[in-house]
């Protein structure tokens, strides 16, 4: 596994342009590979004033093209993930950062065999809970006084130029501690929740914690 990053310029009409409409970030991200389509997980990171993508790939990504069309200038970074991957041990703990889309499922009393609607948690209370409640299966240990939800946005666009897409994004932060390194690593390569193609359910995590 590769872990790249690339400097976005904001200021820029087609990076402001992108931020708008995050299909057209991962119609960038798609891009940067040739062959088969698959799904790379990707987030966009902002650490203080500078804004950053973020992508996870199984293979070596080609990003001039995102840094000619979005970027500052300055070149990718692109770095193996696997001695990250394999430091994963029972008991280690992580600093961690996530962008998911917190979601429930609204069942009709009157329908109950029906699946029902995807709605998103819109409350701190109910979104930390989504997380809490997704731990064990993903192996790993969390209290909910050690993680915090540090940004929270709406995304409203269009897919395909037509059907209307909104996408809860909230930004997790905290520690957590590993229970089952297997599942833990596919959580880190798979990612986690709905929404992956437009830059969500990436973790990324450093090593920390007590």
């Amino acid at each position: 596994m590769y872990l790249s990053r690339v400097e976005l310029d904001p200021t820029r009409r087609s990076t402001m342009a992108a931020l708008a409409a995050p299909q057209k970030l991962h119609g960038a991200v798609e891009s940067a590979f040739t062959g088969e389509r698959r799904r790379r997980l990707w987030r966009l990171d902002r650490l203080g004033e500078r804004l950053y993508l973020l992508l996870l790939s199984e293979d070596v990504p080609e990003l001039s093209g995102v840094v000619d069309q979005f970027g500052t200038g300055a070149a990718a970074e692109t770095r193996s993930y696997d001695p990250l991957l394999q430091r994963v041990e029972p008991g280690s703990s992580w600093q961690f950062r996530l962008t998911a889309n917190p979601t429930k499922c609204c069942k009709d009393p009157k329908a109950p065999a029906e699946r029902g609607t995807v709605a998103a948690h819109c409350s701190t209370k109910y979104q930390k809970q989504w997380l809490l409640d997704r731990a064990a299966k993903h192996g790993f240990a969390l209290r909910e006084e050690e993680f915090t939800v540090t940004r929270v946005q709406w995304q409203h666009f269009a897919k395909h130029g037509t059907r209307p897409v909104t996408l809860l994004a909230v930004t997790y932060e905290g520690v957590l501690q590993v229970t089952d390194p297997e599942q833990f690593r596919a959580l880190l390569c798979q990612g986690m929740g709905r929404g992956k193609a437009y830059g969500l359910g990436l973790m990324t995590v450093m090593r920390g914690g007590n």
